[in-house]
């Protein structure tokens, strides 16, 4: 038996503020029941979970599992005690050793009873503990990968081990936080049923928190419902799942246009990955594709089916080893020499024709090689080969936005210092200045062109790429240096006008904001200069329906009012069916299906056997 007594929880941030993250949460969970725990980001789920684990203290209350009581003043001796009688997995989760499944199972029963995971013989160990260890990874669904190195599992099947370790700890409460949250439906069915198998066959209580309704509806005895820290309902699972998604906003109507034009086509692509241990894993093989200009294109299909590597190349952040990608360029922008102009050196000039098409200033004197051989089509559009050094690919870049997974805002900076760096990555001028700027580096054209990819990639992988030839990150300040910061509230008021966020926050920092403004402003760093192209690799996996909605209505904005052509990967099927225009469905490296959304995604849930998805 679990009982929660009075608990509460305030938050204290850096610059004096306060936050209440639990109001007065009172609570009994049952031996053996599921109980879940659902609300928007930011209402108190993870702190709740947190504090049960006993790895934050509370303000005040009580916490009773069994014959363990502890209270906000209690020594740390009854907090461990806490941590003893459960386990946790927080979402995103995958610390694990770089040896076989079995052998992670192997060390965690180890380090359990004797205290250290590392300093262990493992023969003795699997002598000791071995059958044991196969048994847990039965109960997960992972005794066939017994032997697999555990880096190469799929992201479902590690999600899987981390739970399987957490059991070898043989908690009496296994605390979830969001575990098959970016998972695919395949997959996250694989996940939930590994929950109930535990729960069902090892009789351990489990405390669910998701935001997503069909899970509690497919796994928890009870839910409640968590709003600013407080419980404002406890019921049947879909009950309080109905009444928390009356918060949804209404969802707008999607502008069904879709351009005769051609922006990005890809040409019989194939691509092959090989790991030491395992083979081949993947061939992506026989891609043709060609995405039209105001399209909203989604890329489905299960994990490892080849779409963030897909969508990957089509930014150009990595390249085919056979076929090509190729961008429409207009024929203007690349044909007249020498006109660097001197209206570029004007700061006030150029602020105030960023994103003006017609003024002319982005002719560079493109004197290198790159318009040899180009292919000028019949309405005087170029085509630019993204697997082709060149001024001519940085041009293309420009017009390209990207959002990752693990795409974030600073913590400790404005929205508007970081829009300013955005936008030094991003504004019309920057291919001229940076190329000035280079050949007093007596930098070339191709380095410059790949330090500007740079300027796509996750901050981490950019710095690896530059240690690796020697260079320091300092360079890309220097080549891309920040927009004028004075300049950043006209340029990015029309983004923030289509996201519906008001543009005061651009003056605030990222723990100032609410979750679904975080998130806009998250999306606006990477529309601020209005690409033409924007890519999204699942960046919105991780988000409560009500934010969601939020988030799909403010593209669908931005698709009809900037015509930006939308490319993105998701799992969410009811958000992939609500924005959608075209989908291709992706396995084992294929297109197998190219067509309407709705269909595709209804297929792809059969194809996952995805049962919490039709129940």
């Amino acid at each position: 038996m679990i009982k929660v007594e009075n608990l509460s929880k305030t938050y204290k941030l850096d610059n004096g503020e306060e936050v209440v993250a639990l109001k007065n949460i009172n609570l009994e969970v049952k031996d053996g029941e599921i109980l879940g725990i659902i609300g928007m980001s930011g209402s108190g789920k993870t702190s709740l979970l947190r504090i049960l684990r006993g790895v934050e203290q509370f303000d005040n209350g009580k916490i009773t599992i069994d014959d363990i009581e502890v209270v906000a003043d209690s020594s740390q001796y009854y907090y461990n005690k806490l941590r003893k009688a459960t386990a946790i997995h927080l979402q995103r989760s995958f610390g694990l050793w770089p040896e076989t499944t079995f052998n992670n199972v192997i060390r965690k029963l180890y380090g359990t009873k004797y205290g250290d995971e590392a300093d262990i013989d493992l023969e003795a160990a699997i002598d000791q503990y071995g059958s044991e260890a196969m048994e847990i990874l039965k109960v997960v669904g992972l005794e066939d990968k017994a032997n697999h190195f555990a880096p190469v599992l799929s992201g479902g099947e590690k999600q899987r081990l981390i739970m399987a370790r957490q059991l070898a700890k043989k908690p009496k409460v296994l605390l979830l936080d969001e575990p098959a949250t970016m998972a695919c439906p395949r997959t996250k069915q694989g996940i939930l049923d590994s929950i109930k198998r535990i729960n069902e066959d090892l009789g351990v209580t489990v405390i669910l928190v998701s935001h997503l309704p069909e899970i509690h509806n497919y796994l928890a005895n009870r839910v409640i419902l968590l709003e600013d820290g407080e419980i404002t309902e406890v019921g049947d699972p879909k009950t309080v799942t109905q009444d928390f998604l009356k918060e949804l906003d209404d969802k707008i109507e999607m502008d069904s246009t879709v351009s005769d034009e051609t922006l990005v086509k890809a040409i019989n692509l194939q691509k092959r990955f090989f790991l030491l241990k395992g083979g081949n894993v993947l061939d992506i093989e026989d891609i043709n594709l060609e995405i039209k200009k105001r399209d909203i294109l989604t890329i489905l299909g299960p994990s490892g089916a080849g779409k963030t590597i897909l969508l990957r190349m089509l930014g150009g952040l990595d390249y085919p080893e056979e076929g090509e990608i190729l961008y429409s360029l207009a024929k203007e922008e690349l044909d007249n020499e020498d006109s660097s102009s001197e209206e570029s050196d004007n700061e006030d000039s150029s602020n105030e024709n960023i994103n003006n098409k017609d003024s002319g200033n982005e002719n560079l004197d493109n004197k290198d090689s790159s318009n040899k051989d180009l292919d000028v089509d019949s309405e005087g559009f170029v085509w630019v080969n993204l697997d082709d050094p060149s001024i001519n690919r940085m041009k293309v870049r420009r017009k390209i936005g990207f959002m990752y997974q693990e795409f974030a805002l600073q913590h400790h900076s404005t929205i508007r210092d970081q829009l300013a760096t955005k936008l030094g990555f991003k504004n019309q001028f920057v291919v001229n200045e940076a190329r000035k700027k280079a050949k007093e580096l007596e930098l070339g054209d191709e380095l410059l062109d790949a330090l500007y990819q740079l300027t796509d990639l996750p901050e981490s992988e950019a710095k690896s790429r530059l240690e690796q030839i020697g260079l320091l990150p300092d360079i890309l300040d220097e080549l891309f240096p920040k927009f004028p910061e004075k300049a950043v509230k006209k340029e990015i008021k029309p983004i923030f006008d289509a996201l519906d966020l008001p543009i005061e926050i651009i003056n605030r920092k990222s723990y100032e904001l609410s979750g679904g403004q975080k998130v806009r402003a998250m999306l606006a760093l990477a529309l601020s200069s209005r690409p033409e192209t924007l890519l999204l690799d699942e960046p919105f996996g991780d988000l409560d329906p009500i934010t969601l909605r939020i988030i799909s209505n403010s593209i669908k904005n931005i698709n009809k009012e900037f015509k930006t052509t939308i490319i993105m990967v998701s799992h969410n099927i009811d958000f992939i069916k609500e924005l959608s225009k075209r989908a291709i469905f992706m396995d084992a490296g294929k297109i197998i299906d190219d067509g309407d959304p709705i269909k595709l995604a209804n297929d792809f849930v059969n194809f996952c056997k995805a049962d919490y998805l039709i129940n």
